[in-house]
């Protein structure tokens, strides 16, 4: 057992530069076009290859598949000293407004506009498995007669594709884009699922729009680009009437006809007995500098403890548990058994962890997905575990994954608790690979506790950059999570104990309350406050009981009797 193992971001410094690069890239909301508005952008669609457009260092080609729009795409491969930057110079008029916007898909891809004249803009979004659009606005100078819009990734990352690019507004005399026209009205309109807090909608996809207005009884809702969204944040057994318009440039649809859905009972997910608010702590089993404990010395304040961690096998797929007993001052596996039993005798779920930064876990195809379910199952019954915990830091495939979640649940039953760690950049978009999995086992998921620590600076729900270590930042990005699927029952914000728990990040126990607050209830918050509260928040959880008890339960003290009163 690793000796010093404890949860970090694998992509903490990238992403800490990255963010401070893109610091200035603002996201401006897409303005409503005029009736005389057209596409000023030239070869707008890459139809006519790399016409009109200049990439560096020979970074960018055009693709047949796949496309946003007619035949071709573009396609920008950044290399290590190179960002495959592509630009093209657009005819403006002077003292006008614009709203730039492209169809983006694959690694990291921004999108922004220079020598406006006035505010050089910009906006960009992580990588993306399926086409988004990016659009901001610009106004150009009072003499402004060209500007320069572009396209580019990340220095060694993933090739983007973009299509579509458009800068729509007065024309400047060398466009050759149409003038758009407001799409249809939705039809197909239909509730595909509920919980007690949400409910999950569909709908065709009408021509020429490129987002969709969802309304709840006659107010907005979400916005979105696909055709499907789940609304959050909902009573318990409440009926509710929903409605959804399509967008583009020229503006929005009429809404369609309205759909009546109630949401379930107080419940869903998985978690069996578990508090409505919870609070999780991961024991480490192993010797690292802090307290060595004893499953029975973890306080009454966890309500789940994460067992760290299991092991990989040579077994693609399977994992085990060895208790580390000469680590643990000679804890014996009979009286870890029986301490487990004593915690679970007292209302305490105790489950294992698999991951860890060191622990990597392959699931990447049926057979290891299945030796994943059998294993793990096997380690829950012989050690009494009511669950597992994933915490694989080190990527995992969501087909795979989501198809080892649901054997094991069929093995284990109902009552399995179902426990996620991801990193902050893994649950910063619905197109990452952590997140699609929440979603894919949203009815067995009991909570995601987003590790809040070892990330920098990241992006927000409303799309701002905030600092770690603040209430801005727990807020702001636990309302990605319950703007984009997860039910706020299975939203948990996952901190350090201590200062020695993690490399960066620690935020003090009463800063964890402020979040709590301003998350269930709208008081105490920063700068960033929620559009709705989210009263069925999960909890919080703690990297680790360990460290906490290194610092004299001060956490779990002051943190617990907290969400036990939420």
């Amino acid at each position: 057992m690793d000796p010093v193992r404890r949860h970090r971001g694998r992509l903490a410094r990238f992403w800490s530069v990255a963010v401070t690069a893109a610091l200035a890239l603002t996201a401006v909301g897409a303005g409503q076009a005029s009736a005389a508005d057209v596409n000023n952008v030239r070869n707008a669609g890459f139809e006519s290859g790399l016409g009109d457009w200049t990439c560096t260092a020979g970074s960018g080609a055009t693709v047949s598949s796949p496309v946003h729009g007619g035949a071709a795409a573009l396609r920008a491969t950044p290399a290590g000293q190179d960002n495959a930057r592509c630009a093209q110079t657009v005819a403006v008029r002077p003292d006008s407004t614009y709203t730039l916007s492209a169809w983006v898909r694959g690694g990291y891809a921004y999108l922004g506009a220079t020598g406006t004249g006035t505010a050089d803009v910009s906006t960009w979004t992580p990588d993306s498995s399926s086409w988004k659009q990016l659009s901001t606005t610009f106004r150009t100078g009072a003499s402004t007669t060209s500007v320069t819009v572009y396209t580019h990734g990340w220095y060694g990352q993933a090739a983007y594709l973009a299509d579509d690019v458009s800068v729509l507004g007065p024309d400047g005399g060398g466009g050759t884009g149409p003038e758009p026209t407001v799409p249809a009205t939705p039809a197909g309109l239909s509730a595909s699922g509920t919980t007690s807090s949400s409910v999950s909608l569909t709908w065709n996809t009408v021509a020429g729009a490129t987002g969709y207005t969802v309304y709840r009884d006659g107010t907005r809702a979400t916005a979105v680009t696909g055709t499907s969204a789940t609304v959050t944040g909902l009573t318990a057994a409440t009926s509710y009437s929903f409605q959804v318009a399509a967008t583009n440039a020229a503006g929005e649809s009429a809404k369609s006809a309205a759909v009546p859905a109630r949401t379930a009972e107080q419940g869903g997910g998985g978690g069996g007995t578990l508090p409505e608010h919870a609070v999780t702590g991961y024991w480490q089993n192993f010797d690292n500098g802090a307290t060595v404990q004893k499953i029975s010395d973890v306080p009454a304040a966890y309500d789940i403890i994460a067992v760290a961690f299991a092991d990989a096998t040579t077994t693609p797929g399977a994992v085990t548990f060895n208790l580390d007993s000469a680590g643990l001052g000679g804890y014996t596996v009979d009286q870890f058994k029986a301490d487990v039993k004593a915690k679970q005798a007292a209302g305490k779920k105790v489950i294992i962890s698999v991951g860890g930064e060191k622990g990597t876990v392959s699931v990447n195809d049926t057979a290891s997905a299945t030796n994943f379910a059998n294993s793990v199952h096997a380690v829950m019954q012989t050690y009494g575990f009511d669950g597992v915990d994933i915490d694989l830091e080190n990527g995992l495939n969501p087909t795979y994954m989501t198809q080892a979640l649901r054997a094991l649940s069929a093995k284990a039953g109902p009552s399995m608790i179902l426990t996620m760690a991801p990193q902050t950049i893994d649950m910063q978009s619905t197109s990452g690979g952590y997140f699609q999995t929440a979603l894919n086992v949203k009815d067995i998921l009991t909570v995601v506790n987003m590790q809040y620590y070892n990330s920098g600076s990241m992006l927000g729900c409303d799309g701002k950059v905030y600092s770690q270590g603040t209430v801005d930042f727990l807020t702001a990005l636990a309302c990605i999570q319950l703007q984009n699927g997860l039910a706020p029952s299975q939203v948990g914000l996952g901190v350090p104990a201590s200062t020695r728990g993690a490399g960066s990040g620690y935020v003090a126990p009463s800063v964890v309350n402020a979040a709590l607050d301003c998350l269930t209830r709208l008081t105490n918050c920063g700068s960033f406050k929620p559009a709705t509260a989210y009263p069925g928040l999960r909890g919080a959880m703690t990297w680790s009981t360990n460290w906490d008890a290194t610092a004299g339960n001060a956490w779990s003290n002051a943190v617990g009797p907290h969400v036990h009163g939420l």
